[in-house]
């Protein structure tokens, strides 16, 4: 089903992207409901054929009725996978992070039980991430049109990433991460990677995603707490923050967690303690719940070096 195409590099595979991306997106009046939910609103669809699953949340597609042959980059919408390295439709020489390569095995085994045919949607068609057509893509596997996003949250493989203004899957994506979540899949198997340092220490993740007053103005009050509950401290230089974007904070080497107590990460700028690291970014990094503007809410995660999943908060 899919051709073979040579080893890309990172950097090439969205250089690729970004240079069909935009031009061989033909504008689409069609539009289908986007969910199968009561009230859902309108998205505007597009199909094509899968030439190539580049990784575990990025396929290269040939558009139906766009008179070219161009592969545009599709960035599948509303999910995170973790980051490959190596890209190739051959398995065998494919590297990345931990979970990375699962991921993108499981896109492929969707889109093969669905023939290679894909139907693709979004609110708004100007949606795009790095120069890449955001879309909300599925499958018709059976007779029945299956998300692939949803599939890949669900059983693990990637983390819910809600994107600004295409909002219309992200409540079935956050009941998907709580499932995996609760059932210990894949990326919340704390040891799937392998076992880790303090495997048995009970750490947890908590978030404060809405700080006090405006959250641009308070950076600070938008913070990563880890706890301790076990009586020997965890050492956790090399581990790493991030929320559900590519973006992370890694704890200097040094860091401990003590015994009984807590780390927090700020995200604005500070001077470091022991207990009190200070990210210093300029922006908010958390969405915040807020129904009336679409905004359901988000995540927090922290990863031992070894890349597993040792805490997670998926709020609401």
């Amino acid at each position: 089903m899919f051709r073979r195409l040579a080893v890309l590099a990172a950097a090439a595979l969205t250089a690729a992207g970004t240079a069909v991306a935009g031009t061989a997106v033909p504008a689409q009046a069609a539009t289908v409901a986007c969910t199968a939910t009561a009230g859902s609103p309108r998205c505007q669809v597009w199909t094509g054929t899968v030439d190539w699953v580049a990784d575990g949340d990025t396929l290269r597609v040939d558009l139906a009725g766009d008179g070219t042959k161009d592969l545009v980059s599709v960035r599948v919408l509303g999910i995170q996978a973790m980051e490959q390295k190596v890209y190739s439709p051959k398995p065998e020489r494919r590297r990345g992070d931990c979970h990375a390569l699962a991921a993108t095995v499981r896109l492929e085994q969707l889109v093969k039980a669905g023939g290679g045919q894909v139907r693709m949607t979004s609110l708004k068609s100007a949606s795009a991430s790095e120069g890449r057509p955001l879309r909300s893509v599925a499958v018709k596997i059976a007779g029945k049109w299956t998300d692939v996003g949803a599939e890949l949250v669900r059983g693990g493989h990637a983390l819910w990433l809600p994107f600004p203004g295409e909002w219309a899957m992200d409540e079935v994506y956050h009941a998907a991460a709580k499932q995996a979540a609760a059932a210990g899949r894949e990326l919340y198997d704390t040891d799937a990677c392998r076992s880790g340092p303090a495997q048995n220490s009970g750490l947890t993740l908590t978030v404060n995603p809405d700080a006090e007053g405006v959250d641009a103005e308070n950076l600070n009050g938008e913070w990563f707490q880890l706890h301790n509950p076990s009586a020997a401290a965890v050492p956790v230089g090399g581990w790493w923050v991030r929320d559900s974007g590519l973006r992370r904070y890694t704890f200097p080497a040094g860091t401990v967690v003590p015994a009984g107590g807590d780390v927090f990460v700020h995200v604005g700028a500070g001077r470091d303690t022991a207990t009190h690291k200070y990210w210093g970014l300029t922006k908010p990094i958390f969405s915040n719940v807020d129904p009336a503007n679409h905004s359901v809410g988000d995540g927090g995660y922290l990863f031992d070096i070894h890349g597993d999943t040792r805490g997670w908060m998926i709020y609401p």
